[in-house]
């Protein structure tokens, strides 16, 4: 926590007494600042050594250095405003090392002496497992307090090296509440990738610091500065992050899009609106009960392209593509995708997101859910307008079991430029379906 305004700090540190270049300096180091963090310098390790992290340290503080003076070099003209400026960034760099090297020791320090401690659970209970609890036991500077082991009900914990065995793996989310652990690290249990990562899904278990160590690690990647505990690989995690300000910027930037789509296609919504009145007879909008997030019922909106003969039929019906009382009218409303323009009311209220999973009625959901238990997860976010499994050709009659695969993937790897990247990928597939 203190890393990061340390580097600030120390790079600005000429400053005291030297102003004469002090709207570059600042700007260098707020580019050095992120340029670290972009780099993963600001995230937590288990393994801390300045040494590791001195040649991307080097590197960035030189990358964001050479930004900052081109900037310079075009604004001022000058040599000699260049020259000087570099001159301060040269006295900055050594004093940002010297202070990480202070942050980095006072962290060690502050572990050994056990000043900062997380208690932390470790899944699995082979000779990779038993070697984490002893090494966790015998050097505090990895910050873990070891709580115990948590394992599948055949493996046996007989040994004393494998002891305290509390609790199973159904358990795991359990145990995490009663001990108040922080930290989760998955070793060698045996027990299928698809049951692993269906308890690492669960709420409680997504709230601790999950790390894992890898099955083939002597293959594992070298990028980025690699983590240990002991001589045993491990790596963080990577978490959706469903909270927080970033998934406060994806709802500003859904009532933006939702608004500004409105008050431009107004006019098409309105040709939509006759035109459905004219094919399908009254009642305009189709309206239909979807489920959205954590499992929340929501009225969905859509134009009418046929009328079911009762609600049983529209809520249990699959697919009605091929149905022959779709008219004309209706089943070019439903290739383009404009019959789903509505559904822009339904992101502005706040019932849908812009891009997220595909949002399915009660029904289906029940039964997906049960088929597929992966199926279900898709519901830690708010359902979609359109989706990475839409805009890749999972829709209409395709397998379940790939639109969550696709849908998950989409939560644990989401992004703003994700959002983006489907967006533009589906006004491409709506401009090919109106040409169909």
């Amino acid at each position: 926590m203190l890393t990061l305004p340390v580097d600030l700090s120390t790079f600005v540190l000429p400053l005291v007494w030297n102003q004469d270049y002090w709207k570059g300096v600042i700007a260098a180091g707020l580019v050095t600042v992120a340029a670290f963090a972009l780099g993963g310098l600001y995230a937590g390790r288990r393994h801390i050594s300045f040494l590791d992290e001195l040649p991307q340290l080097c590197v960035r503080l030189l990358a964001a250095a050479a930004v900052v003076a081109i900037i310079a070099a075009a604004r001022h003209d000058s040599v000699e405003y260049v020259a000087g400026f570099m001159q301060i960034v040269a006295m900055s760099a050594p004093l940002v090392l010297a202070g990480r090297m202070l942050t980095r020791m006072a962290v060690v320090i502050a572990r050994r002496r056990r000043w900062v401690e997380h208690s932390a659970i470790i899944v699995g209970g082979g000779p990779i497992a038993t070697e984490l609890a002893r090494l966790l036991r015998r050097y505090p500077e990895y910050g873990l307090h070891f709580a115990g082991f948590v394992d599948v009900a055949s493996t046996s914990h007989e040994r004393s090296d494998s002891q305290p065995l509390i609790g199973e793996l159904s358990d795991l989310e359990e145990v995490i509440r009663i001990l108040r652990c922080e930290v989760v690290l998955i070793a060698d249990v045996a027990c299928s990738d698809e049951e692993l990562l269906r308890v690492a899904r669960l709420p409680g278990v997504a709230a601790c610091d999950l790390w894992v160590v890898p099955r083939l690690r002597e293959f594992d990647s070298r990028h980025g500065i690699p983590d240990h505990i002991g001589a045993i690989g491990v790596r963080r995690a990577t978490r959706p992050s469903l909270t927080g300000p970033q998934f406060a910027v994806k709802r500003v930037f859904d009532v933006i899009t939702a608004a500004t789509s409105l008050l431009l296609l107004s006019p098409l919504l309105l040709l939509c609106a006759i035109v459905t009145r004219i094919g399908s007879g009254p009642g305009i909008l189709f309206r239909q009960e979807r489920i959205g997030r954590y499992g929340r019922p929501f009225e969905l909106l859509k134009f009418r392209s046929m009328r079911p003969a009762d609600e049983t039929e529209s809520q249990t019906t699959w697919s009605v593509a091929a149905d022959p009382r779709i008219g004309p009218i209706g089943r070019f409303l439903r290739r383009t995708s404009l019959d789903e323009l509505p559904q822009l009311w339904n992101i502005l209220r706040g019932d849908m997101t812009v891009v997220g999973p595909r949002p399915e009625r009660p029904y289906f959901v029940d039964r997906f859910s049960a088929d597929h238990p992966e199926y279900a997860m898709r519901h830690r976010v708010p359902v979609g307008l359109t989706g990475l499994a839409q805009v890749s050709g999972l829709r209409g009659d395709t397998p379940i079991s790939d639109r969550a695969r696709f849908d998950n993937y989409y939560i644990e790897n989401w992004s703003l430029w994700l959002d983006v990247k489907v967006i533009v990928r589906t006004a491409i597939e709506v401009v090919r379906g109106g040409g169909r």
